[in-house]
C-alpha cells in the first residue's frame, strides 16, 4: 500500500477539524506561518485578532460562552510572550483552552538568537499543561491529548510549543488517522464513593447546592435544575457560574461567599451538608461556609477538600443521584428564604453626569436577554450588584486574574460563540484603552457587539483604595481622547451621553441596530463602590 505524509502543520489543522474546532483566535509571525499556510484550505475560521492578548481573552470569553474549547494561536518570541495575560487569566478560571504558539528552529534553540526565549518555561506556570514538541509525530499526538485532557480532566489552558521546522516537517497520514481513532479516555466514578454520598445527602436536613463552573462545563444546568427542583434543595453559585440557575428561580439563593446575597451566605453559614459541584471552595467562596459536611466533586483532584472527595464530572455524578429518597426540607428553605437574594442599590438619583450606578442600571434594564461581557473596575461591582442573570454563560468576566482590557476582546469571542445574539461590553475608560485597537476586528467581522464606557476619566477604583488606606491618590487621573472620534476612525457608529435616561435611550437604539456600536457615558468621578458585606 502506498504511503501518504503530510505536514505536521496539517496534521494539526486535521486534528482541529476532527474535534469540531470552528474558530482559531490568533495573530501571524514568521514562526508560526505553516499553520497559517495549513489553515488556508481548512473550515475553520481565522479570527485575525489585532493583539496576541486579544487572541487570548477572544478565544477564553469564546470558551465561557459556548462551553466549548478555545484556541488561541501566536508566533513565538514576542508574540507569544503577548498571549500571556490572557492565558493566565484563562489558567485562574479554569477555562479550556489550548494555545499554540510557533518557535525558532530547532537547531536554534537555546542559542539566544534573535526572538529565542525559553517560552515552555514562561507558559508552565500558567497552564495545566506545557508540551514542547520535538517532532511531528508527538505534535499530533500532544495536540490529541490535549483535547483529551480538557474533556475528561481538569479544565484550563493546554499549551503546545512548535518550532518552526517541526511545522514544516512531515508524518504519515495513516498514523495521524491511528492516534485520532484511539483517543477515549472516559472516567468513571467509583462506586463506594458514591454509596457514602447517597447516605450523607439522604441523611440532610438542611443541604445545600454549591454550583460551580464546572457544571456549565459539564452542559448541565438543567440536570442541575431538576435535581435541584425535584429534591427541594436550595441552589448558590460562585461569581464564575453565576445563571447556572436563574437567578429569579424559587430554589436559587444567588452568589454564594464575599459580595454574596444575605440567603446565600445564611444557608452556607447554617447548611448541615453542601453539595460542591464543580468549583473550587475559594477564599471567597468560603467566608459563606459554616461547618457544614462537604461532597466535593471536581474533574480537578488538585482543588478537591471536604468530607468525601470525587474525581470526576458533575453530570456523571448527577445521574447517579436518580433513586434518592430525601428528608423534607419545607421549614430548612422556609428559614433560608426569610434573607433577601437581590441586593438594596439606590439608584433613585436625578444629577448630571449620571452616577455609575444608574448607568449601568440603566444598560442592564435595556440589555434584557443580551450577553454582558465584564472588565475590570468600578463598573464591575456595580453589575455585580445590579445583574440578575438568568440563563447559563449571560454574564461573562474574569474573576481570579481581573486583568484590564478583557471585555472589548471577551466579547468578539462571545458574539462568535452566539451569533445573531446581541453582546454588551461594559468596560472603564482605562479597560477600554487597553484593547480597543480590537475596534478593527469588530469592525472587520460587523459583529452586533455594543460596547458602553463608563467614563469617570480615572482609574476610579485604584483611586478608591489609595484614598482609604493613603490619604491621598496619585497617577489615577486620565486626560482621554475623544472616544466618538475613534470608534468613527475605526467606521464604528457611537454617541456620548451624560445624563439619566439618555444611557437607557442610547442602548435601546443601539440594540436595534445590530451592528457594532459605542456608547461614551460620562459618569460622576466622585462615586465609590460599596465595601462588600463579610458574614462574622
Amino acid at each position: 500500500m502506498e504511503s501518504h505524509t503530510l505536514r505536521c502543520a496539517d496534521a494539526l489543522v486535521k486534528v482541529f477539524e476532527k474535534f469540531g474546532v470552528k474558530f482559531i483566535f490568533g495573530h501571524p509571525g514568521e514562526q508560526i506561518l505553516p499553520l497559517y499556510d495549513a489553515m488556508k484550505e481548512s473550515k475553520i475560521q481565522h479570527v485575525l485578532m489585532r493583539h496576541e492578548q486579544g487572541a487570548a481573552h477572544a478565544a477564553d470569553c469564546f470558551a465561557r460562552s459556548s462551553s466549548d474549547t478555545g484556541v488561541c494561536i501566536a508566533t513565538g518570541g514576542p508574540g507569544a510572550m503577548n498571549l500571556v495575560m490572557g492565558v493566565a487569566t484563562a489558567y485562574k478560571d479554569s477555562v479550556p483552552m489550548i494555545v499554540i504558539t510557533g518557535d525558532v528552529p530547532l537547531k536554534l534553540k537555546g542559542k539566544d538568537g534573535f526572538q529565542d526565549i525559553d517560552i515552555n518555561g514562561v507558559f508552565q506556570p500558567i497552564t495545566i499543561e506545557s508540551f514542547e514538541i520535538q517532532n511531528a509525530e508527538e505534535g499530533v499526538l500532544a495536540l490529541v491529548n490535549a483535547f483529551n485532557i480538557l474533556k475528561y480532566k481538569r479544565k484550563g489552558p493546554v499549551h503546545l510549543n512548535f518550532p518552526k521546522d517541526v511545522l514544516e516537517s512531515l508524518v504519515e497520514d495513516s498514523l495521524v488517522d491511528s492516534i485520532l481513532e484511539n483517543n477515549n479516555n472516559e472516567n468513571y466514578i467509583n462506586p463506594s464513593i458514591i454509596e457514602k454520598s447517597l447516605k450523607l445527602i439522604e441523611n440532610s436536613e438542611r443541604p445545600l447546592i454549591i454550583a460551580g463552573a464546572g457544571v456549565l462545563w459539564a452542559k448541565s444546568s438543567d440536570k442541575l435544575l431538576n435535581f435541584s427542583e425535584e429534591h427541594k434543595i436550595p441552589v448558590a453559585s460562585t461569581y464564575p457560574a453565576r445563571g447556572v440557575i436563574p437567578e429569579d428561580h424559587e430554589l436559587s439563593v444567588g452568589m454564594i461567599g464575599l459580595r454574596g446575597t444575605k440567603a446565600a451566605n445564611y444557608a452556607g453559614k447554617n447548611s448541615d451538608l453542601i453539595l460542591a459541584l464543580g468549583c473550587r471552595l475559594s477564599e471567597r467562596t468560603c467566608l459563606g461556609i459554616g461547618e457544614a459536611k462537604v461532597i466535593h466533586v471536581n474533574l480537578d483532584e488538585r482543588v478537591l477538600e471536604g468530607d468525601i472527595k470525587i474525581q470526576g464530572d458533575v453530570s456523571q455524578f448527577l445521574d447517579e443521584l436518580n433513586n434518592i429518597h430525601m428528608l423534607n426540607t419545607d421549614e430548612w428553605l422556609s428559614k433560608v428564604f426569610e434573607n433577601p437574594k437581590t441586593f438594596n442599590v439606590k439608584t433613585n438619583f436625578n444629577t448630571i453626569p449620571i452616577k455609575p450606578q444608574l448607568a449601568i442600571k440603566e444598560i442592564l434594564d435595556t440589555a434584557k436577554d443580551s450577553i454582558i461581557v465584564n472588565d475590570a473596575g468600578t463598573h464591575t461591582t456595580w453589575v455585580t450588584l445590579l445583574r440578575n442573570v438568568k440563563t447559563p454563560a449571560s454574564l461573562l468576566f474574569s474573576g481570579g486574574f481581573g486583568p484590564m482590557g478583557y471585555g472589548v476582546p471577551g466579547a468578539i469571542g462571545a458574539s462568535l460563540a452566539k451569533p445573531g445574539k446581541p453582546v454588551i461590553a461594559i468596560v472603564g475608560d482605562g479597560d477600554f484603552q487597553m484593547t480597543l485597537q480590537e475596534l478593527g476586528t469588530i469592525h472587520e467581522l460587523n459583529l452586533p457587539i455594543l460596547i458602553c464606557i463608563i467614563n469617570n476619566n480615572s482609574l476610579r477604583i485604584i483611586k478608591q483604595w489609595q484614598e482609604m488606606y493613603y490619604g491621598k491618590s496619585y497617577q489615577v487621573e486620565l486626560e482621554n481622547p475623544d472616544f466618538e472620534k475613534l470608534a468613527e476612525s475605526y467606521h464604528i457608529n457611537s454617541v456620548s451621553v451624560n445624563s439619566p435616561g439618555e444611557v437607557m435611550m442610547a442602548v435601546g437604539k443601539a440594540l436595534t441596530m445590530n451592528k457594532p456600536y459605542l456608547i461614551d457615558i460620562e459618569v460622576d468621578q466622585t462615586e465609590d463602590i460599596p465595601l462588600p458585606e463579610v458574614l462574622e
